[in-house]
């Protein structure tokens, strides 16, 4: 696989500096998200854990993939930033239980 950065965009407001990439997988599976967040970490010189891959698409037939991911100034800030399906996705978090209804019974007379 090989990984363009394709744009940078720092966001201070946020700590986090957004960038939108491309990657190169002819005769290969698309690349999965853990791949792709050690590439990028490799290619910016930071930490994995501080880097979240918010989005991705394969073009169908053409081996190029295009996504979207965030750089946090930290693992905490990361945290408190992205939603916790993201974070999941990118193995930072778990997956919360969900809820589950409780059904009121009627007394019987």
């Amino acid at each position: 696989m090989k990984l363009e950065i394709v744009s940078k965009n720092e966001n201070k407001t946020m700590d986090r500096l957004e960038v939108q990439f491309r990657t190169e997988h002819v005769g290969e599976a698309s690349p999965n998200r853990d791949a792709v967040r050690t590439a990028l970490s490799g290619a910016l010189g930071v930490q994995k854990e501080r880097v979240i891959v918010s989005d991705m698409t394969s073009r169908y037939g053409v081996g190029t993939s295009d996504g979207n991911a965030n750089v946090y100034g930290s693992a905490e800030s990361a945290k408190k930033h992205e939603k916790n399906y993201v974070l999941v996705r990118n193995g930072l978090a778990e997956k919360k239980p969900k809820r589950t209804k409780t059904v009121a019974t009627k007394k019987s007379k």
